[in-house]
């Protein structure tokens, strides 16, 4: 898929040809003006790391006909690894860069994150293994990845909305997973944290409840320690992930612990769609280092 800068300004949404109507989204777009010093980055790079599909009804969402062409993109065939909602890209460039052997697409809407992103990437030397999608993830990714693509898929942080009212406009939802589980591969590893108990629980509920999936860690024991916020009853004793070492401490992880909410860690494979005969190998799995 071509590669095209953006402007450093939102472009304004379009609506739809008589329809007022809109979906219910994770994310709230926000003021977006950019600092001097982001503005430059983004001027600088986001034509190489900044993907520019067609639109569609609005900026946030793709366009008919989007695709995304990994091996072009990247120059070659290797494990891609998915964080949607990668915000200031601490995570994402961190990764990239002690990975060099994978891809790594990070998921905002956000434009500050994602010049920001474009900083980090300047100062880790410009890992070529990164790009950026600045689009809805439950519209877009179903739309422009094939089956099976995704060997890594992580959401970590996402926005708790703890109001009851607010609870639909959470990303881990049946509309997302519907949209994003049939892109794992055999195998995949989806990967996730939030420092808030009571989404830990709303996301354990509907994960372990998916045939898609199974725990990585069904015998993991809650984080250690109290936490500030209401741990819900009948959350679930076991099936926690230890941290992931891959992920590093991010601004936002940082802003829970110094509230002192425990950090929860999520973990799950993808099943596969065809199960091995016994006997049979399969080395084929992505690996997940």
């Amino acid at each position: 898929m071509t590669q095209h800068p953006r402007p450093g300004t939102d472009r304004a949404p379009q609506a739809a040809p008589g329809t007022t109507h809109r979906d219910v989204v994770s994310f709230v777009r926000r003021g977006e003006r950019l600092t001097p010093s982001r503005q430059s980055s983004w001027d600088r790079l986001s034509g190489q790391y900044v993907l520019d599909p067609p639109r569609g009804e609005r900026d946030t969402l793709p366009g008919d006909g989007a695709r995304l062409d990994v091996e072009e993109v990247f120059g070659r065939r290797a494990e891609l690894v998915v964080e949607v909602g990668s915000g200031l890209g601490e995570n994402l460039v961190a990764a990239a860069t002690a990975h060099p052997e994978r891809d790594h697409l990070g998921v905002e809407v956000y434009l500050p994150g994602l010049a920001q992103t474009l900083s980090r990437v300047e100062r880790a030397d410009r890992p070529r293994n990164l790009r950026l999608l600045p689009l809805d993830a439950q519209r877009a990714l179903p739309a422009m990845l094939p089956e099976a693509s995704i060997s890594q898929l992580w959401v970590y942080f996402a926005d708790p909305w703890p109001k009851a009212r607010h609870h639909k406009r959470r990303l881990i939802n049946p509309p997302f997973l519907d949209a994003v589980l049939p892109l794992l591969a055999d195998g995949a590893v989806l990967r996730l944290a939030t420092d808030w108990a009571q989404y830990a629980h709303h996301m354990r509920r509907l994960l372990d409840a998916r045939p898609e999936l199974a725990l990585l860690h069904p015998s993991g024991t809650r984080p250690e320690g109290e936490s500030s916020d209401r741990v819900p009853e009948g959350l679930a004793l076991t099936g926690w992930a230890p941290r992931f070492e891959g992920r590093v401490k991010t601004s936002f992880e940082n802003k829970g612990r110094a509230a002192g909410r425990l950090i929860w860690d999520l973990a799950y494979t993808r099943v596969p769609r065809h199960p091995v005969p016994d006997g049979a190998s399969s080395s084929g799995a992505p690996a997940h280092a």
